[in-house]
């Protein structure tokens, strides 16, 4: 199927107009990389903090997400774990919390999920029970003595030695049969060794928020400085090898107008990235990784076009060959990368916030790849054959 027929546009003599907007392009990306100190790298790359979180209800992740942007600068990847009926959820954010500043961040934390999931109790005096330790909940009901226990003569260690077993034996029953979340305070009625009277207590002090904030942990970079150096010798040996194999079936210059096109085609989108400031997670490593295999595979086919028509054209100019090799080839690149590019740019604006760098670096290196097979690699290869007839001339002179 051919959307276009006889096309005969001269792509070559544009070229320098092409080599003007790329120039542009990398200007730009440079001018982001310096302006806003180099690539945002995601948590995968730099490391952070992990929130474990539970709730009572099905999670709404887009709006943890939103409510956890003041604080959670960067990228933030937000997941639900275990059974569904759990509403469990993890949440790991680029923000790096010290090992003392934790309990600083958890309450921070809460005071924001707080806003979004129970802004009925955002100024209440009343402390959520779903967020306590045994230390709060212990001191709490030692301070109020709901059982009376010293007016009935009792040593304090014994006081002590109470409150301790009924703020365990709660704390048991909410962590280890609920889960980490009490949906009422009157479910506590029935725990053995807790009173009613303990029970009114913690009515008049608590109250069972929809959310728990469960851990809150440090972590470190998933992608280590030796798995990036792996990574980068990996890539530039996939490179190597492409110019190998592109020279070896075609000629070396082929290979070599491939492989430039290829870091155009990356030093372009990532630079788009450091502009828009937009985080390189490993999804955005998968994405760039097969660019790279969508753009190689693109050039190889106008190169394999241009390798037929000098076969049959013999006589004429390597100019005029690969004019007419995009050009022939030009339906089949329109189709293959505009369907491609539809389905890539619905992606990115219906994915979702977790999938908006994977998507959009596919958007973009769709669109930069189809680019610079005709804008960058075919010049290059004119411009080598043009060279080499040159010298030729000049030594027959």
């Amino acid at each position: 199927m051919e959307i276009f027929r006889q096309v005969s546009i001269d792509w070559l003599a544009k070229k320098w107009i092409f080599f003007g907007i790329s120039w542009v392009l990398l200007a730009a990306g440079i001018v982001g990389y310096i302006v806003h100190g180099g690539l945002t790298w995601g948590i995968d790359f730099t490391g952070g903090t992990q929130l474990t979180l539970k709730f009572s209800k099905t999670p709404d992740l887009d709006l943890i997400r939103k409510s956890l942007k003041p604080e959670a600068v960067g990228a933030t990847v937000i997941q639900r774990y275990g059974d569904e009926s759990e509403n469990t959820v993890l949440v790991r954010m680029q923000t790096v919390l010290a090992a003392g500043d934790l309990q600083k961040g958890q309450s921070q934390m809460q005071t924001l999920l707080r806003q979004a999931f129970d802004p009925e109790h955002a100024t209440t005096s009343l402390s959520d029970f779903n967020n306590i330790g045994y230390d709060a909940l212990n001191k709490y009901l030692l301070g109020l003595d709901p059982d009376n226990w010293r007016t009935q003569n009792k040593t304090t260690q014994e006081i002590d030695s109470h409150y301790q077993t009924v703020a365990q034996s709660i704390l048991d029953y909410r962590n280890k049969t609920r889960g980490g979340l009490v949906p009422s305070l009157d479910d506590l009625r029935s725990l053995p060794g807790v009173s009613a009277q303990d029970i009114q207590a913690l009515q008049k002090g608590f109250y069972a928020g929809p959310f728990a904030i469960k851990g809150v942990e440090s972590l470190g970079a998933v992608v280590g400085s030796d798995l990036r150096r792996r990574a980068m010798l990996a890539v530039g040996l996939s490179f190597l090898g492409m110019l190998v194999y592109i020279g070896f079936r075609f000629k070396p210059i082929y290979g070599v107008g491939a492989i430039i096109a290829l870091f155009h085609d990356l030093a372009i989108t990532l630079g788009l990235f450091a502009l828009t400031r937009k985080e390189i997670t490993l999804t955005v490593i998968a994405a760039l990784l097969t660019l790279v295999g969508y753009s190689v595979n693109d050039t190889i086919v106008v190169f394999d076009r241009v390798r037929e028509n000098i076969r049959l054209m013999r006589k004429e100019s390597i100019h005029n060959i690969l004019n007419l090799s995009i050009n022939q080839t030009l339906s089949r690149t329109i189709m293959t990368s505009g369907m491609t590019f539809l389905s890539v740019f619905a992606l990115y604006v219906f994915g979702g916030e977790v999938l908006k760098g994977f998507s959009f670096a596919l958007t973009v290196g769709i669109i930069i790849g189809t680019y610079s097979s005709i804008a960058i690699a075919s010049p290059i290869v004119d411009w080598w054959y043009r060279s080499a007839d040159q010298k030729a001339r000049t030594k027959a002179a």
